[in-house]
């Protein structure tokens, strides 16, 4: 039997080289799968957004005469006069920075009572069928009807702002708070009941982790009723700083139809901005561990 020289040499058999270890194979159609998810997501919204645009243009070419195209001006128009031009542009966000300040005011305060009120009622069936028929009474006045209540008992300054925004967005928070805090399991009260536990207790780690999900649909639905709560206001109440709702209101008597537009979308950005930043926290807050899927099972 002939040996080779690797048998025989220990340094020979060090020196030889090794061979790379093999690397991890990458799974088939990852990156297709991902690229498939990620246009799932973009690519309706974009098309849709295509879709809108094109049916603008339609309408202010063909459907509307040129004496009368100031309802709709085309797109192009907008972001021209409401966008690019500096002064316009920085004027909407003044106003859009004044409205957003009163908003988020509101939007505390509603939030402070009606998760205030839902725990009240949430603690005794008699607390419940005396509140909330009188919160069913304050959402269902139309808020033109007591806008001169609020203006004879705060004024027509940004605290009336405030109030307007605080009566809009109260309801949703109460009734999805109070229906999360409603909706632990029956087993799990009996468990809590059986070791004696308190109602603070019961409240802070039963009552309050199940309702997060609700809580957090409820604050997402206030903070868009919040935004709009603000305009109502600047359209009302007119003085202090200049809120975006006096600036539509301004642009219309006008007839300044590219502002207008521009206005427009920046209070609908505000929104969305709102909405997506509460639909964050609550994937930040319950997202690890609450699945939505799992709800209807």
């Amino acid at each position: 039997m002939t040996l080779s020289p690797s048998d025989t040499d220990p340094a020979a058999t060090s020196e030889m080289p090794s061979e790379p270890a093999p690397t991890p194979a990458t799974p088939i159609g990852t990156t297709s799968n991902r690229r498939r998810q990620i246009g799932s997501v973009v690519l309706p919204p974009f098309l849709l957004g295509l879709g809108i645009l094109g049916l603008w243009y339609a309408i202010s070419y063909l459907v509307l005469a040129e004496r009368r195209r100031f309802l709709l001006r085309p797109p192009h128009q907008v972001i021209e006069k409401g966008f690019l031009d500096t002064s316009t542009f920085s004027e909407i966000l003044s106003g859009l920075v004044s409205s957003a300040r009163v908003a988020l005011i509101g939007l505390a305060i509603a939030i402070v009572l009606g998760m205030t009120i839902a725990v009240i009622m949430s603690q005794t069936k008699l607390a419940e069928r005396a509140i909330f028929p009188y919160m069913v009474t304050l959402q269902a006045i139309p808020i033109l009807a007591i806008v001169p209540l609020i203006s004879f008992w705060f004024g027509t300054g940004q605290t009336s702002r405030v109030v307007v925004c605080v009566i809009i967005a109260l309801f949703p928070i109460i009734v999805n708070t109070l229906f999360g805090l409603q909706s632990a399991e029956r087993g799990a009260h009996d468990l809590f009941t059986l070791h004696h536990a308190s109602r603070l207790t019961r409240l802070r780690k039963l009552m309050f982790p199940a309702a997060l999900p609700a809580i957090f649909a409820g604050l997402r639905i206030s903070a868009g009723l919040s935004v709009i709560g603000a305009v109502v206001g600047d359209f009302f109440f007119g003085r202090g700083d200049v809120g975006i709702g006096q600036l539509l209101r301004r642009y219309a008597n006008r007839l300044q139809g590219e502002e207008l537009l521009a206005a427009v979308i920046m209070t609908s950005a505000l929104g969305v901005c709102v909405f997506w930043f509460f639909g964050w926290l609550q994937n930040r807050a319950v997202g690890k561990w609450y699945d939505p899927s799992s709800s209807g099972t």
